[in-house]
């Protein structure tokens, strides 16, 4: 029964959705369980700005990354959690964005938060910026865990987009719960499709991803 929907919900997207580039859907189209917070459609992110070309906390994907995340989401669900998805499709503008606050070197406001061990002067070199994202090809997703009775976040070591070692995925200076959590979301994810960037324990892209285009229309 799931199945049939998901081909119906994509149907529907294919031939009704005016709004999207061809192949893209919004995942809530797809499954509406999943629980969005596009950090970057509001001030709580490494840069304390609302980022260039999102209009909205609407998370869109290509659909076969959608459906994956989707199945992703059944296994969570009989574990007792659920995704919590940070970001999506990202434009190109919104990457320019982030080239253009990281010249700006005065510009600190996060530091504290996001990157403490590191110069702003090395983001690039260090692999947490560039000039081009994987999101801009609309498989590639940031996500978390959320415990379904708790409704809480669980604990993966450190914050979403903090720049630093202790982000990489296998870090071993972390407890055990916390490297327990990363290796559920990790290996369900791995499951399903989705392969993991080793700095970052909460960046998945779709291995089978259908663009290799970056894309720069608005989340909206």
């Amino acid at each position: 029964m799931r199945t049939l929907i998901i081909i119906l919900l994509l149907f529907n997207c294919i031939f009704f959705d005016n709004n999207l580039e061809e192949g893209f859907v919004y995942l809530k189209d797809i499954d509406k369980s999943i629980i969005v917070d596009l950090k970057y459609y509001s001030t709580e992110n490494f840069t304390g700005q609302y980022v260039d070309g999102y209009q909205s906390n609407n998370a869109i994907l290509t659909k076969e990354s959608a459906v994956a995340l989707s199945r992703v989401q059944d296994d969570l669900n009989k574990l007792g959690y659920s995704l919590i998805l940070y970001d999506a499709y990202r434009p190109q503008r919104a990457v320019d964005f982030f080239v253009q606050w990281s010249n700006k070197l005065n510009d600190t406001i996060y530091k504290a938060i996001y990157y403490p061990s590191v110069n702003k002067s090395e983001l690039f070199k260090l692999g947490y910026i560039a000039y081009k994202s994987g999101h801009s090809r609309g498989s590639t997703v940031d996500v978390s865990l959320i415990d379904i009775k708790s409704n809480k976040e669980l604990d993966m070591g450190t914050i979403f987009d903090y720049f630093g070692i202790e982000s990489s995925t296998f870090y071993k200076n972390i407890n055990e719960d916390q490297k327990a959590n990363r290796m559920i979301l990790y290996e369900i994810m791995t499951k399903h499709g989705f392969k993991n960037y080793s700095k970052e324990w909460w960046h998945f892209t779709f291995e089978n991803e259908p663009f290799q285009k970056h894309f720069n229309f608005l989340v909206h």
